[in-house]
């Protein structure tokens, strides 16, 4: 028995090191492409159609903040003919696996290399001195809430596929950049009725940067004053954020995965602003990024009208 376990051992070791080593048996020859995360992911499915096969590392509904991969994840991430991901920090527990990675020469493609970085600025956190990752000018990872980033984004992948691997996708990318102008449009409309004084936020985490320079809102503050939810909050964070919210009168706070409950509730409690449920990082029941989108406006709108 012992010995056989020695030989699956010794099998899947080889197996990782040979690029052409598939361990799954549902592999069909299409190009395998492996991103990060879901939301991303979502809009690469939409891209790439039956054309290749796009696997999603990172399960939907779960925090890319803090996941750490499985020995099952580092396998699929070194048996890819292409990983698509976040960069600026987003997958910072993956890091390792992606640096081995590249080391055996699988092809990374990262969306924020295409978009206009956005960096934390002055008056966006409580405390920017501690060198944590919210301090002034850190780089904001969270780039999927801005639909034209991700035009920008889809673009350059599909000049990628084109380039490395043959892979002709222009008719998709076309159709799918005139919906993501469409969804940007249809936002801006929908958003229009919000007056300039009630364009303020307060998340749980920095989430929503890119959301509100691309639709003019003000970012007051965070519960978390870090662009992850698992950094450390302590008790003159939540007394300088309640405070801001004082002084802009704002009348609801939204809270998302990771925010912790406790705080969220007692910052609700204590400065009488209303606590909203909000989803930034994950897809909901269709799997769509339209969806996303569209369900994470109507919840804005309907909080601060």
């Amino acid at each position: 028995m012992k010995k056989l376990s020695l030989v699956l051992a010794m099998l899947v070791v080889l197996c990782l090191l040979q690029p052409a080593c598939r361990l799954d048996e549902d592999d069909d020859g299409r190009l395998r492409i492996v991103v990060t995360y879901s939301v991303l992911g979502a809009l690469v499915q939409e891209l790439v159609g039956e054309d290749a096969r796009v696997i999603i590392a990172v399960p939907n509904g779960m925090d890319m903040h803090e996941y750490e991969p499985s020995g099952r994840d580092i396998e699929t991430i070194n048996l890819a003919d292409l990983v698509v991901r976040n960069g600026l920090g987003l997958e910072s527990g993956m890091e390792k696996v992606f640096a081995e990675a590249e080391k055996r020469g699988i092809r990374f493609f990262t969306a924020a290399d295409y978009i206009d970085i956005r960096l934390i600025g002055p008056g966006e956190v409580v405390h920017g001195d501690d060198g944590h990752d919210h301090q002034i000018g850190a780089p904001d990872p969270h780039l999927w809430t801005d639909p034209l980033a991700m035009k920008a984004v889809i673009a350059a992948l599909a000049a990628e596929l084109k380039a490395s691997f043959d892979l002709d996708v222009s008719d998709r990318a076309e159709t799918l950049n005139a919906r993501l102008e469409s969804l940007d449009e249809t936002i801006r409309a929908e958003l229009a009725v919000i007056p300039v004084n009630m364009r303020k936020l307060v998340t749980g985490h920095e989430s929503l940067g890119y959301f509100a320079r691309c639709y003019d809102f003000l970012l007051i503050g965070a519960i978390v004053p870090s662009l992850s939810p698992q950094a450390e909050v302590s008790a003159a964070d939540i007394a300088a954020l309640k405070q801001l919210i004082a002084e802009n009168q704002i009348g609801a706070v939204f809270t998302e995965m990771g925010t912790s409950a406790a705080v969220a509730a007692a910052v609700s409690r204590e400065t009488g602003a209303h606590l909203v449920e909000i989803n930034t990082h994950f897809l909901p029941a269709d799997g769509s990024y339209f969806t996303f989108m569209n369900d994470l406006v109507r919840t804005v709108g309907e909080a601060l009208q």
